[in-house]
Order: C-alpha cells, then sequence, then structure tokens
C-alpha cells in the first residue's frame, strides 16, 4: 500500500507542478496582454485548485502511512529529526511548506473571485500562485523525484 501511493503522490506530484505553473504564467500573460478574464483562464485555476488539494490529500495518506516520517519522529524525537536534513525534509519541512503553498493557492484562487476587474484577477492569481509555486520548488525532494 505504501508503495502505491509513494508512485501516486510521485507521479501526481508532475501533474500538480506541471498546472501550477501553467496556471502562473497564464496569470502574467494575462495581465502582460490586458485581455478579458475568461472561461479559460477561470477554468485554468480552478483546475490548478483541485490538482493541488488532489495532491495534499494523498500525501497527507502517504505521511500517516510511511514507515519513514512519523516512525522516525516517535524513535528520535524531534531533535535529532531536526539535525538530520534528509529527516527533516521529509518528516517537517515537505509536509509542511507545501500545506502552506496549497493554502495560498486556495486563498488565491478565492480572492480572485471577489475581484471587479479582470486586470486584479489576473493580478491576484498571479501573486498566490507564484509564492505557491516558489514554496513548492523549494521543498520538493528532487534527489528522489529524478530516481
Amino acid at each position: 500500500m505504501y508503495t502505491t501511493i509513494q508512485f501516486l503522490h510521485s507521479y501526481w506530484g508532475y501533474l500538480t507542478l506541471l498546472i501550477i505553473i501553467l496556471a502562473t504564467i497564464n496569470s502574467f500573460m494575462g495581465i502582460a496582454s490586458k485581455r478579458g478574464f475568461g472561461d479559460k483562464d477561470s477554468r485554468i485555476s480552478v483546475f490548478a485548485l483541485i490538482v493541488t488539494h488532489i495532491q495534499v490529500i494523498i500525501g497527507l495518506i502517504l505521511y500517516f502511512v510511511s514507515p519513514n516520517a512519523l516512525n522516525a519522529i516517535q524513535t528520535n524525537g524531534m531533535g535529532e529529526v531536526m539535525k538530520d536534513a534528509m529527516l527533516r525534509l521529509f518528516s517537517v519541512e515537505h509536509p509542511l511548506i507545501m500545506l502552506v503553498a496549497v493554502v495560498l493557492i486556495t486563498i488565491g484562487y478565492t480572492k480572485h473571485k471577489k475581484k471587479q476587474t479582470s486586470k486584479t484577477k489576473f493580478k491576484t492569481i498571479a501573486i498566490f500562485y507564484t509564492i505557491a509555486l516558489i514554496l513548492v520548488l523549494s521543498r520538493i525532494p528532487w534527489a528522489q523525484w529524478f530516481d
């Protein structure tokens, strides 16, 4: 079960990253071209929201069935986990930062719906999704992703 969920989390992560990048680029292109915020833009933004929420659910399931993350904290204590960069990444940093990124995407999507003009809609998406994208990129375990 663990390996299946890990596989799903990893490959869904590729899709998640791709869609967040697409939504971010789309928002900047919308600002630059001064076009109206249309159905396509709305669909891209909501798809990024949905995909990231699914990824977080898979990630939380993985976190709790993983023989590594919680076991490392219980066995070694939080002090030892924080001293080991790899344990810290998988047990603390990756889950926490990814949750923060999903919260930012959710806030950005919710705020953009309340905006009246296309420019402010695109700007809101651009700000929140870009910050979330930077956070996601900063805490992806790249060495494991390319194995």
